[in-house]
């Protein structure tokens, strides 16, 4: 791991050497070696708070939101606890996810961390060959991430068998329970040993998160990360937005932000090394004088970086929290947060670094669509509101450019020498109109200074969601689950060939939806279930995503068919939907 900063950085202030390291944490090398090749510099406050106690295997209660670095928080205690070079083939850790998204995410970690232990990890989730997954749990695996439904599917089959498990993490509860899983839960939990270790994690903790832990967890650690609130009047005066972006365009995303804002100079802070280094050689293939600031740097490199910020040398610098702590540029304009910081203390202390001195600044947050939840986190914390805005379209950066040539060319006229250009535009007002020769130049003068712009393509605007106050309720045994939050963009329905004759209820359809395509929960509104069929309130832009997600799998172990509801096909489906309103009066 880096060595810890000494007292004499300067871009470090003094409290830094009480700052916690992995090592101090007591994790193998091989964690470690994996770690610091991810550039990861520090333990998050989570992570600092979680390890210990998991690592002494007592259960535990976790309250944290996404992008706290929870899944290292319980990935790298369950690494360290298991058997190394072992032959079973039945895991000894099973972590429960509510998506197949995060089943991925959560299971690529593990590989990454695990790497050098040659952990043997299998994401489950539907949408994927369950022959692969058969093949693989009879290999055998270390640790299995897995949705609900999925996990109980295997459980039934006999082909995921738990009498070995050491550890059961349910990683974002209030999301699963919110998705109708909480049966599932309880059943795949009824199978696992007496003696485990049970950790949960949840975003929010609603009483029947409490219930489930005080049934499920023994005498659990509970860590609630308190929050830093700024103190009253000493707001800085910054400017706050943020721009809901897919990872995979932040770095388009980010430069059209900045060459809109045009900031005298700006920090850009990111989570690991890794990630400084590629985004400082992106930003300076885009054109910007950007130098990178982190903990793998020394301390010669490090002064050099902040002697060509400070002399205008360079105009964006890159870095972590850890190499950037204490920080103080008079010409820093603007602050960016490439990630959704890991608590709203650290946003409150990256955004402090302007506006400082009765300066103005400006704040900017690159958000992953997941990620939403925490700005509003951190707007509660800290009782400022955050702008959601719109990544500017290749027509507001050809405006954008058009205005910087406009202020470029009225700086000229005002403060330059043009005499020796005169005899030029003379010359060719002889032959053109003198408007003529003004656009030719002024054209020139703006392809030198935006060159490649109309080569760009436009940046996908990703919608956002509502408030978590505002997601549909799924009913526990009902037969109809209430409508959600108002849709804009028109629903269908779509209709479901089995009901409860199959023994459907409202919380397997939305763990089969969520499950086989990339559709939340909270996207399904109402959902009625008649003997032999179901029908399901849907947004009409995903339907077909939906139709063939579910066309691919099976419903209670039963495959069906799966359409666009057309009001009835035959008079044993309308006697049943007929059945089904009377039940509904």
């Amino acid at each position: 791991m880096t060595a810890a900063p000494t007292p004499t950085d300067p871009a470090v202030p003094a409290d830094a050497e009480e700052a916690i390291a992995f090592a101090d944490l007591g994790l193998r090398t091989e964690l470690l070696g994996a770690l610091s090749a991810l550039g990861y510099e520090e333990p998050t406050p989570i992570q600092r708070e979680a390890i210990p106690p998991l690592l002494a295997g007592q259960d535990l209660l976790g309250q944290a939101a996404t992008g706290t670095g929870k899944t290292a928080a319980f990935a790298l205690p369950l690494l360290q606890r298991m058997p190394v070079g072992r032959a079973e083939g039945d895991p000894v850790s099973l972590v429960l996810v509510p998506t197949r998204e995060l089943a991925v995410q959560v299971s690529e970690a593990f590989h990454r961390y695990g790497k050098d232990l040659g952990a043997r990890v299998l994401p489950i989730y539907g949408g994927q060959p369950i022959g692969r997954q058969l093949r693989a749990l009879d290999h055998g695996v270390d640790v299995v991430v897995a949705t609900p439904g999925r996990a109980l599917d295997h459980i039934a089959r006999g082909t995921l068998r738990l009498g070995a498990l050491a550890t059961v993490v349910l990683d974002e509860a209030d999301e699963m329970l919110d998705m109708g899983f909480a049966e599932d839960i309880e059943a795949i939990l009824e199978h696992a040993p007496a003696g485990r270790q049970t950790v949960l994690f949840s975003a929010t903790m609603p009483a029947r998160i409490d219930g489930l832990a005080r049934q499920h967890l023994t005498d659990p650690v509970r860590i609630r990360i308190e929050r830093e609130r700024p103190v009253a009047g000493e707001a800085p005066r910054v400017r706050q937005s943020a721009y809901i972006v897919a990872r995979g365009h932040k770095p388009a995303a980010l430069g059209r932000v900045l060459d809109v804002e045009s900031p005298t100079a700006a920090i850009v802070f990111c989570r690991s090394r890794e990630e400084v280094d590629r985004l400082t050689e992106t930003m300076n293939g885009r054109g910007y004088r950007a130098e990178a600031l982190h903990g793998g740097m020394s301390q010669e490199q490090r002064d050099r970086v902040m002697g060509r910020l400070r002399s205008g040398t360079a105009d964006l610098l890159v870095a972590t929290d850890v190499a950037a702590r204490g920080l103080d540029v008079e010409q820093l304009t603007h602050v960016v947060n490439y990630d959704v910081p890991s608590a709203p203390e650290s946003y409150v202390h990256r955004i402090g670094r302007v506006g400082r001195a009765g300066r103005e600044g400006v704040a900017i947050t690159l958000a992953e669509p997941r990620e939403h939840r925490m700005l509003k986190t951190i707007e509660r914390v800290t009782g400022q509101r955050i702008a959601i805005d719109k990544i500017p379209t290749v027509a507001d950066m050809r405006t954008r450019r058009l205005e910087l040539t406009q202020g470029a060319l009225r700086e000229s006229l005002l403060e330059d020498d043009l005499d020796p250009y005169r005899a030029i535009v003379e010359s060719l007002t002889d032959e053109f109109d003198l408007v003529e020769v003004a656009l030719a130049a002024v054209k020139l003068a703006h392809e030198a200074t935006s060159p490649g712009s109309d080569d760009e393509e436009e940046i996908p605007q990703v919608p956002v969601r509502g408030p978590r106050e505002g997601r549909p309720e799924t009913g526990g045994r009902g037969e109809r689950r209430g409508p959600g939050r108002p849709r804009t963009g028109g629903t269908t329905q779509v209709f479901i060939g089995l009901g409860r004759r199959a023994g459907v209820r409202p919380q397997d359809l939305v763990g089969a939806i969520t499950g086989e395509t990339r559709i939340s929960g909270r996207d399904i509104g109402s959902i009625e279930i008649a003997d032999r069929f179901s029908l399901v309130e849907v947004p009409q832009a995903v339907a077909d995503e939906i139709i063939a997600g579910l066309r691919g799998t099976t419903i209670k172990g039963r495959k069906a068919t799966v359409r666009r509801d057309r009001d009835g096909d035959g008079p044993g489906e309308r006697r049943d939907r007929g059945y089904e309103r009377r039940d509904r009066r």
